[in-house]
């Protein structure tokens, strides 16, 4: 038992060859796609087309409410639940113009 105790520690050395060339040396094929997605991302395509679609909802539906003589409970709650919700779209499309850039690190 004793020989074991007294034995100093074995260090043994490891030597690694480790390739760091890089391995992307070809084109992306899905570089089109990607300018692509960045493009429609600083565009904001899809909240103005929201937002947009959504002011011709609300239109619509003023101009609806406008039109009867005379509109019950029911009807006057959907015109404010439409109008109250208007000004939370906007609000958060206004809020968020920076917020994907602060997200890739980009600001």
């Amino acid at each position: 038992m004793e020989e074991l105790v007294n034995q100093p520690a074995i260090k043994k050395k490891l030597e690694l060859d480790i390739d760091v060339s890089p391995n992307y040396l070809s084109v992306n094929p899905f570089q089109k796609w990607i300018h692509l997605a960045k493009t429609v991302d600083a565009w904001r395509i899809f909240p103005r087309a929201f937002v947009s679609v959504y002011i011709l909802l609300l239109y619509k539906v003023v101009t609806w409410f406008m039109t009867i003589p005379e509109p019950n409970l029911e009807q006057s709650a959907l015109v404010s639940v439409v109008v109250g919700a208007m000004a939370a779209v906007f609000g958060i499309y206004a809020g968020t113009s920076g917020q994907s850039k602060k997200f890739k690190g980009e600001d």
